[in-house]
């Protein structure tokens, strides 16, 4: 046990990078995001162990400075970027376009043509809707009905 201790005694520089680096490496492999704050934080303990000699501090340090990044990240990072959208789903990538009624909106439901395609959809505003009313798609309700509202 004493060699272990030894070698984080002399090297701790380097075990912080290679904490730093480990950790890194399965945020690659995850993807999540979770893990790139603890990451950076033991890279900043590589550094501060260069003017440290205690193990205890430098833990202590390492963990306080993980979830404040980590929180300080999830509240001003956004998950993902504003109006992102996966062009593979064929429903959200509507939001903006144009249509026009397929069948007539009764109780604020019908069918709109949208991108060539028939639709379930909603009314925006629960009002009625004629057959070739042009519409634009504007939302998206439970699956795949569109909500959309008559272009003026």
């Amino acid at each position: 046990m004493g060699g272990l201790v030894d070698f984080y005694g002399t090297h701790t520089f380097w075990v912080w990078i290679a904490v730093a680096a480990a950790i890194l490496a399965f945020e690659v492999a995850a993807g999540s995001g979770w893990l790139l704050w603890p990451s950076a934080s033991a890279a900043v303990m590589a550094f501060v162990s260069l003017f440290t000699s205690s193990a205890a501090l430098e833990i202590g340090l390492f963990a306080a400075l993980t979830i404040v990044t980590t929180l300080t990240a999830r509240k001003f990072w956004p998950r993902e970027p504003q109006g992102a959208s996966d062009i593979n789903d064929n429903v959200a990538r509507l939001v903006g376009h144009r249509g026009r009624v397929a069948m007539a909106f009764v109780g604020g439901a019908g069918r709109v043509m949208v991108d060539g395609k028939e639709w379930a959809a909603d009314s925006e505003d629960g009002a009625p809707l004629e057959i070739e009313t042009i519409v634009e798609v504007v939302g998206l309700r439970a699956g795949t009905r569109l909500l959309v509202r008559p272009v003026r």
